[in-house]
């Protein structure tokens, strides 16, 4: 059993370090083909990522792609493509951010108030997708990134001076009333002259472990692991494939909601038009990448984090800062071809062990039989 185990764990860890290791070379001869020096250009990203402010940056971006994961992470348990994470994530901080800022409670009321919201309109928002693929039957592929588009309108129309924002005439930015000191986030101090940590990650964490909770500890995740499996199979059992699926895809908007949450309350303390995009779809890449693990997703997006603090300092060292997203597309694709490698051949180290037990026991039982049989 324990041998059993070992090759398990190996077997999850290869995918990813396998997908990694053929990204780098990948991305090495591209540097090659256009001139530059790969190892050169690998060193600087390393020895700039790893600097005190750098890590900083890294753990606050992290925290923002590792709630995307996880968001991301829900649907792809039920086998569902959720990417409509961008829409819900930027509909529910607009919202959250017009309520905080209409609101000046105290900070316990306040903050409480504005994740609820956020949570509340990703979930409505993402509920859509699911009415559409349970009553009739719609792709949620189609549905979600319909729906992207959707909210960007509905962002466009009220983010508007006079409806619910206001114009800065100093700085032409048009966004909506900024969040009261009470409902700003706290912080971990770095030390030195260092930008604090954003104190979301400790939120972040805990959504982590709640996640690993319930789809890993509870009835409700087995099911719905096991729709995800195979509907047939599940409903047979006596499982509501309809609720599961409706219920996943409010979860899923639910956790969308909170990517929003630590720009919002820890840096803008509002919503603008340059309010962050695509974070989304970054977290289709990290969930891949961390195999819809919670301990793996938070490994790939603090890789993530570093691939883009490495991108800026590339730029100013002659490199073309597309290389890093070069690099990221690389990994995806890689995780895909790698996983599916993975999977065949353990699947064929399961078949060659099933093969060795039975025919060691064939041969058991024909040992018996011949000592059975009178001289």
């Amino acid at each position: 059993m324990k041998k059993l185990d070992k090759e398990r764990v190996l077997l999850a860890v290869a995918a990813p370090v396998l997908a990694l290791a053929a990204a780098f070379v990948v991305t090495a001869l591209v540097l090659l083909a256009t001139g530059k020096e790969p190892f050169n250009a690998f060193g600087i990203m390393f020895d700039y990522g790893v600097k005190a402010d750098s890590q900083v940056y890294i753990l606050n971006k992290a925290t923002t792609y590792y709630l995307a994961g996880l968001a991301v992470a829900i649907g792809f348990r039920m086998n569902l493509f959720n990417i409509g994470v961008d829409g819900q994530y930027r509909l529910a901080a607009f919202f959250a951010a017009v309520v905080g800022g209409a609101l000046k409670l105290p900070g316990l009321v306040q903050i409480p108030l504005i994740l609820l919201v956020a949570m509340l309109v990703g979930a409505m928002w993402a509920s859509i997708a699911g009415l559409l693929k349970v009553y009739r039957g719609v792709s949620e592929v189609i549905s979600t990134i319909m729906l992207n588009s959707l909210s960007g309108i509905v962002i466009s129309y009220l983010l508007v001076d006079g409806r619910l924002a206001d114009l800065d005439k100093q700085t032409n930015i048009v966004a909506t009333d900024p969040l009261p000191s009470s409902s700003h986030f706290f912080t971990i101090p770095a030390g030195g002259d260092l930008d604090p940590i954003w104190g979301f990650i400790v939120v972040a964490a805990l959504a982590g472990v709640g996640f690993w909770f319930l789809l890993g500890r509870t009835r409700f995740g087995f099911d719905l692991r096991a729709v995800g499996r195979s509907e047939s199979a599940a409903q047979a059992s006596g499982v509501n494939v309809k609720r599961m699926v409706l219920t996943s895809m409010l979860l899923s908007g639910a956790m969308a909601g909170l990517i929003g949450m630590p720009t919002l309350l820890n840096d803008t303390h509002q919503f603008t038009s340059d309010f962050p995009t695509g974070i989304g779809f970054t977290g289709i890449a990290i969930a891949l990448l961390g195999r819809n693990n919670p301990v793996g997703i938070g490994l790939a997006a603090v890789l993530w984090g570093f691939l883009e603090r490495g991108a800026n300092r590339l730029e100013f060292e002659g490199y073309d800062k597309e290389i890093v997203g070069v690099m990221q597309g690389v990994i995806v694709l890689c995780v895909v071809i790698a996983y599916e490698l993975v999977r065949r051949y353990g699947l064929k180290r399961q078949q060659q062990r099933v093969g060795a037990e039975l025919a060691a026991q064939a041969k058991a039982d024909k040992g018996t039989d011949k000592q059975e049989v009178p001289a």
